[in-house]
């Protein structure tokens, strides 16, 4: 059974290699901002947990219906979108180095949480048969960091493409203490969350397993 991946997400296509799985990837090409501008004018402001799961929803949804290499999918489609809070505020992709230095001035030393949604379509036969979805958080402690180690790992451009402006599972290991939850959360989806979704439409999760 394939399960197709609507992200261009290096460290979610790895996460999902160490679990056994080979996805097929396939870019959902949602405008993020655009989305949410469209849903809060007639809905009013998210919560962190909406926020991810109306982005990682319009990203699987964005891929129905595409075929690969001349097939219709046929397997489980996931979206997958994370957003780190702190202090009440929500923050996604910093993109820019001096945006990424203010994010960690606020989080240096201190806790945040980081919020991953999953949605998943039961796409096996070439149609949508069901959809099931749900947010899944857990708490980051950061380390005290001096401005040169921050100023350092801002310069490695690894922080700039990641919601909260640091990693788990590369360079921005060192300056976590604790992580309270799912730590595969934190790198990008919830595997014990991605579980339990396939099990709900019926599928078995290790029939994903590709241990070839």
């Amino acid at each position: 059974m394939r399960l197709y991946l609507a992200s261009t997400s290096p460290a979610r296509l790895q996460l999902l290699r160490q679990a056994g799985i080979e996805p097929v990837l396939l870019a959902p090409g949602v405008d993020e901002e655009a989305a949410v501008a469209e849903h809060e004018a007639t809905h009013g402001p998210l919560a962190p947990e909406e926020l991810v799961q109306l982005l990682a929803r319009r990203k699987a949804e964005a891929i129905v219906g595409r075929t690969v290499d001349g097939e219709a999918i046929d397997g489980i489609i996931l979206g997958g979108d994370s957003a780190f809070l702190v202090d009440g505020e929500l923050f996604g992709k910093p993109h820019r180095p001096e945006v990424a230095s203010e994010r960690w001035a606020r989080q240096n030393g201190r806790a945040g949480v980081l919020w991953s949604g999953h949605w998943v379509i039961d796409h096996r036969g070439g149609a949508v048969r069901a959809a099931v979805g749900r947010a899944a958080s857990a708490v980051v402690e950061f380390a005290r960091l001096d401005d040169a180690e921050i100023d350092a790992y801002i310069a490695t451009g690894e922080p700039l493409s990641v919601a909260g402006a640091f990693t788990v599972d590369s360079l921005g290991g060192p300056f976590i203490r604790s992580v309270t939850g799912d730590p595969s959360t934190v790198v990008g989806l919830s595997l014990s969350t991605l579980r339990e979704l396939v099990r709900e439409l019926g599928a078995t999760w290790t029939d994903l397993w590709d241990l070839r």
